[in-house]
This record gives structure tokens, C-alpha cells and sequence, in this order.
């Protein structure tokens, strides 16, 4: 699930987007804010059913091995382990999996698609870690789990080729392979035996988007909504701290990043300012230039002291009160 950090990247993100347009309207980027947070899912939920798709690769060769003129005992009596896989049972199996890949139109059809898996499971059957999964003695849930987490790991997320298949499908994809893949590995990890006479049940559930209970949507809506408002203010904030500068000499990236950490230290009474401010200055360390975390910082403390001298500043709960 997304954490507050990945979705203060993708308002980053939506604002750089709706800085380059001449038309510029909140509802257009708040529309094209949730849409990339919905790709993002989207990908989560594609890496999932990369597994099952995996297992028909499987089964495709199994069949063609037993159809040959001489087939040896290996082939007509084949190692079944991986086709077997009791994770790759239950994510064909996951009602809610189906679901989410319907409502998002997540799938693995097309030849294009079907091609990449292929050369992807020919790949995994050349690898040292598949290799020694289907020649061990060991059996049974736990040796499924771990294998298919290390699998995931060192063969399927680091598929050269499913980087350029991805980078090609969306611009986003790229900056979220990361973070969809360790929530791929948390929704294996977190798997349990299922009872063949019971149903499916929350324990074995795929991620949710959002953080259950919790206003991540008003969150993010209003970071967006307040940021652009106030965005002559917050430049004039950053022009008069930044003087040995001219505004339009600064990074795009970084100017973006300030509008937004100011927008949230003013707005968001039940924030921290240092979780603002470090939350900030860790997305500008992958988002903008080497040195930006140190110029950013720098400005933003000057930002602290002057709206918090100007009173507009102002933090609520407990623990937050100044």
C-alpha cells in the first residue's frame, strides 16, 4: 500500500505535469493525479498475475514435452513442484485478485505480452534459485513461500527485459517498479495455508491501495488543491529567500519541491513541520539535482522561522502544539 511518501512523489509529480501546461486547471490535474496513482496499483496487481502466467508457461511445456515422438521419463513423468506451487494456488485462486485486475484492466494478453513471459520463464528455468527449488528434497508451504519470494527477487523484478516493457507502457512505471515489487514481495510474505474446505480469507488478501482508515485521498487532494492556490505566495516566499538567485534560475524540481513543503507546513495542522521538512528533503535526493537537498534545506529553515514568526505556522494535537 502507498505510504505518505509515495503519495507526496506522485503530487510532485502531478505538479510538475500541470506546470508545463498553458491551460492550467485543478480539476485536470487532480484527475491525472489519481489516474497515475491507479497505474501505480495497476502495476502491483500485473506483477501478481505475472505468477500464474509463469505456471501456464509451465504447463504449455509439460504438455508439448509429453506430445514428442521419443519422450524420455522426465518427460512423461515431470517435475511438477513449480506447477504445484501452492502461492501460485492461491493467487489463481484470489476472488479479489480477479476483481482489481478486471476494475483495472490488468492482464498478461497479446502476443507481445505472452512473448515477454515466455522468454521470462525460460529465463527463471536457467537460473541457479529455480534450479535448486526443483531438485531439493524439501516440500510443503513454507518452501513454496520462500522460494517463490526469492525468485520474485533475483529473476522476475530484475527482468531486463520487463523494465522495457514497462518503460515503454507508462512514463510512471519506472519511478513505481520499486515500490510495487516490495509490495508484491510483503503480499507473498504475508500468505498462510488455506484450509481446502474453507474460502478464501482476509489473511491471504492482496494489498490495498490505501492505508485502511485513513484520509489518504483527502490527504493528497487537498496537497494538490492548497499547493496550486497558494502558489503566487509561496513563489514570492521562495523569491525573497533565495536573493542571490533569480527564481527562474532555480531547478523546476526544486522550486516544486518548496511550494509543496511550504504548502503542507501552513496547511496541515496535525503535521509535524520536521516530518514536513524530512520527508522533503529525502524525496529531493532522488527527484533533483546532487546538491538540492542541501539548498532546499537551507531554505525551507529560513521558510520555518518566518512563517512561523508570522504566525502561519500553527500545529495542532497532541504533541504538536508549539
Amino acid at each position: 500500500m502507498l505510504n505518505r511518501r509515495h503519495l507526496r512523489i506522485k503530487v510532485l509529480q502531478t505538479l510538475y505535469a500541470f506546470s508545463q501546461r498553458e491551460d492550467k486547471d485543478f480539476l485536470w490535474a487532480k484527475k491525472e493525479l489519481f489516474k497515475a496513482i491507479d497505474q501505480m496499483y495497476e502495476l502491483y496487481v500485473s506483477l501478481l498475475l505475472l505468477l500464474p502466467e509463469l505456471k501456464d508457461k509451465a504447463e504449455h511445456r509439460i504438455e508439448e514435452n509429453k506430445k514428442k515422438m521419443l519422450p524420455k521419463d522426465e518427460d512423461i513423468n515431470p517435475n511438477m513442484k513449480f506447477f504445484d506451487n501452492q502461492i501460485i494456488k492461491i493467487l489463481e485462486e484470489s476472488a479479489e485478485l480477479r476483481h482489481q485486475s478486471e476494475n483495472l484492466k490488468a492482464n498478461w494478453m497479446g502476443d507481445e505480452k505472452q512473448e515477454l513471459i515466455r522468454k521470462m520463464y525460460n529465463h527463471i528455468r536457467e537460473s541457479e534459485v529455480y534450479f535448486e527449488f526443483m531438485n531439493n528434497e524439501k516440500s510443503g508451504f513454507e518452501e513454496d513461500k520462500a522460494f517463490m519470494v526469492q525468485l520474485f527477487k533475483t529473476e522476475i523484478a530484475n527482468f531486463p527485459l520487463l523494465y522495457d516493457f514497462l518503460e515503454e507502457k507508462s512514463v510512471y512505471w519506472i519511478d513505481d517498479i520499486d515500490l510495487a515489487c516490495a509490495m508484491v514481495i510483503k503480499t507473498i510474505k504475508s500468505f498462510q495455508p488455506v484450509d481446502e474446505s474453507e474460502e478464501e480469507t482476509q489473511q491471504n488478501s492482496i494489498l490495498p491501495l490505501y492505508k485502511p482508515h485513513d484520509d489518504e485521498k483527502e490527504f493528497i487532494t487537498d496537497l494538490l488543491r492548497q499547493t496550486i492556490g497558494l502558489r503566487d505566495e509561496n513563489l514570492q516566499i521562495i523569491d525573497e529567500l533565495t536573493q542571490n538567485w533569480e527564481l527562474d534560475r532555480i531547478a523546476k524540481m526544486d522550486v516544486l519541491l518548496m511550494e509543496l513543503a511550504i504548502t503542507e507546513m501552513v496547511t496541515f495542522s496535525n503535521i509535524p513541520t520536521k516530518v514536513t521538512l524530512n520527508e522533503y528533503i529525502e524525496i529531493s535526493k532522488f527527484y533533483s539535482t546532487p546538491k538540492s537537498n542541501v539548498f532546499i534545506n537551507g531554505v525551507l529553515d529560513k521558510a520555518i522561522s518566518k512563517l512561523e514568526s508570522q504566525g502561519k505556522i500553527n500545529k495542532m494535537g497532541r504533541g504538536l502544539m508549539q
